[in-house]
């Protein structure tokens, strides 16, 4: 069905950006706008694409209907036609609908964390930026304009994690995001070009590419499912193009929210579900990326058990939770894989934002255990944070157990029992090291008093809301065991996901053993953290604390291996070869040119001589040819 609101959930966010970038460079000069100003521009706008998406949304459930909005043809070049259109069908809309509405409340909460700020405006021009990049990546009918988002979360991500660009530790951090994301980018647009060449595709949306895979061979298909994945592995970052996430830690704390629960790094989940046509035929790439996701998923809850940065431990949390993810898309269960998608962002978003409000107390001190020393009475972060750590725990009835425990099952029911046990191991870890976190920020014993510091309302409120969400979202999706309708997978049943099968015996047994896991990480956890000598602290030293050295691994394979062939080609192909032989020639003919320079020097009676000497040969050729 035709409709002209699709453009404006995408227009809402991006004209704040426009007019906020506007009203800060006058600002520069006139110093007459408020920070008031900027805040009501920021969070008025996410707030009417929420709306808009919500109407939409409820005329879904009412009528079964999909939005389609075709503004323009962008690009007609032979047989490529490329539309500026917008498709609001089950899957958009429903990662629309958590996008904008978890984006307004870490919005509203940056007023608070960036307030007094000299670069207010900036930010919140940034911000919605951000979020409308991610509304058209969201809402694109094909590919090309897909990437279109895709690129501008990595621009903009780019711009707010090098905020402060005073700090060269920020702009390097930008760098690095910015550079490994062109990596996968570059993957991802070879597969949307294999794809077109494969299908001789004279319309790219998404609909006509599911409609015409039947014209290709499997083996184009493969090739582009894999180039495909690559994007994803860039833009989610999952082995190997995961280093940027961390170091991406040192932008504001709101779009270290924004990126990890609402944007950015789930666009390569999204991606991934929204080609599940094309992977659903491929089922071998499919297994390969449930592996890559579970290895992610354990690397990265390796890494965490050892960091002491408040902020690199919820990274590399986003990290492993993405593994799941990609474990569930890989073996056909898109739908859970997006359910937990949709829990993952109220408990990572209120996890971020609790963080935020720490560091904020504690004047921008980010080590845990310096944390710990000073700490503040912060309760209704406190009790947001620990029921932020109890919900990506997987512990019932908070919702990242019901999301969690499906991506088990899913991996148990289709047989891969080592993908299963690796997860389950995984889930020990998350526990633990986020218990680890919570034990050490806000329970450990350090000899002080603790003093009350005022935080903001318009960080508590959104932390308030979120709590709400990670304790009951998870019932959207109420396993049929418990009486539920599984209501998200109802919903996302376009995608042709596969659902759990066990019977009712087997899966208590297994959601048994995830919270007995999980507890059992707890446990551990407060065993050893609980009472922990602060005069010792844990030092991020060793293998596990230097993140297993990847960082200097790709930094001595890569980055120097690069230095080192520039090198090569600058000082042996560029100079001894090239320029060498380009000279050589370039000096033969300047040498052959003073040869023939030389008759054409202005003598007459030279010339008179070589004119002679031509008639003579002519002469002597006509003779001997002629026979005379």
């Amino acid at each position: 069905m035709s409709t002209n609101l699709l453009i404006w959930i995408i227009l809402s966010p991006l004209i704040g950006a426009i007019l906020n970038g506007a009203l800060y460079f006058y600002n520069i000069k006139k110093q007459k706008i408020s920070e008031k100003c900027f805040a009501i521009i920021g969070t008025l706008t996410p707030l009417i694409a929420f709306l808009i998406t919500f109407s939409l949304f409820n005329r879904i459930l009412d009528e079964g209907i999909v939005f389609k909005q075709n503004l323009f043809t962008w690009l007609s070049v032979g047989n490529l036609n490329i539309d500026m259109a917008f498709l609001g069908d089950n899957l958009s809309i429903f990662m629309a609908m958590f996008v904008t509405f978890v984006g307004w409340l870490i919005h509203i909460y940056a007023v608070g964390y960036m307030k007094g700020d000299e670069g207010f405006g900036k930010f919140f021009a940034y911000f919605n930026l951000f979020l409308a990049s991610m509304l058209i990546l969201v809402l694109a009918d094909n590919p090309v304009i897909l990437f279109i988002g895709w690129e501008g979360v990595g621009v903009c991500s780019y711009l707010l994690i090098k905020f402060y660009y005073g700090s060269k530790e920020n702009v390097e951090a930008a760098n690095k995001a910015f550079i490994v994301n062109r990596v996968g980018d570059f993957g991802f647009l070879l597969g949307v070009a294999t794809l077109f060449f494969a299908l001789g595709q004279i319309d790219l949306s998404f609909a006509s590419i599911e409609a015409n895979l039947a014209n290709t061979t499997n083996g184009w298909l493969v090739f582009a499912g894999i180039l495909l994945f690559i994007g994803a592995m860039g833009k989610s970052a999952q082995i190997p193009l995961y280093t940027w996430l961390p170091d991406a830690m040192a932008g504001p704390t709101p779009i270290s929210a924004l990126i990890h629960a609402a944007t950015m790094v789930t666009a390569g989940v999204y991606m991934v579900a929204r080609f599940h046509f094309l992977y659903v035929g491929i089922e071998n790439i499919g297994i390969f990326i449930a592996y890559i996701g579970v290895f992610s998923a354990l690397l990265a809850a390796i890494i965490a058990t050892r960091q002491t940065d408040i902020k690199k431990i919820l990274a590399y949390s986003t990290m492993s939770q993405l593994g799941y993810m990609f474990i569930a898309v890989g073996l056909g269960f898109y739908s859970s894989g997006l359910f937990h998608v949709f829990t993952h962002a109220f408990f990572k978003a209120m996890l971020f934002m609790g963080a935020g409000g720490v560091i904020l107390a504690l004047h921008h001190e980010q080590n845990i255990f310096n944390i710990a020393k000073h700490r503040a009475s912060l309760p209704i972060i406190s009790f947001t944070f620990l029921i932020g750590v109890i919900a990506i725990s997987g512990i019932p009835p908070f919702s990242g157990f019901f999301s969690k425990d499906v991506i088990l099952a899913a991996a148990f029911q289709e047989g891969h029992y080592l993908i299963y046990a690796i997860a389950l191991f995984t889930a020990f870890l998350t526990a633990f090291y986020m218990f680890r976190l919570y034990f050490i920020v806000f329970v450990t014993p350090n000899g002080h008093k603790k003093e009350y510091v005022y935080t903001s309302k318009t960080i508590t409120i959104p932390l308030l809301i979120l709590a709400i969400g990670a304790i009951g979202a998870g019932f959207l999706n109420f396993p049929a065991i418990f009486g539920g309708s599984h209501f998200v997978d109802t919903f996302l049943s376009q995608l042709n996901s596969k659902t759990i099968t066990l019977s009712h015996s087997t899966e208590y047994i297994l959601m048994a053993l995830s919270v007995i896991v999980a507890a059992l990480g707890i446990f551990v956890a407060y065993k050893k953290y609980a009472n922990f000598d602060l005069n010792k602290p844990e030092l991020e030293v060793g293998f596990v604390g230097r993140k297993l050295y990847v960082d200097e691994i790709y930094e001595a394979i890569f980055v120097k291996g690069m230095k080192g062939l520039s090198k090569l080609f600058d000082k042996v192909i560029d100079d001894k070869i090239i320029d060498d032989t380009i000279m050589r020639i370039s000096t033969g003919f300047v040498n052959v040119g003073k040869r023939v320079a030389t008759i054409q020097n202005a003598n007459v009676r030279f010339y008179a001589v070589f004119m002679l000497l031509g008639m003579t040969f002519a002469f002597i050729y006509l003779y001997i040819s002629l026979g005379l």
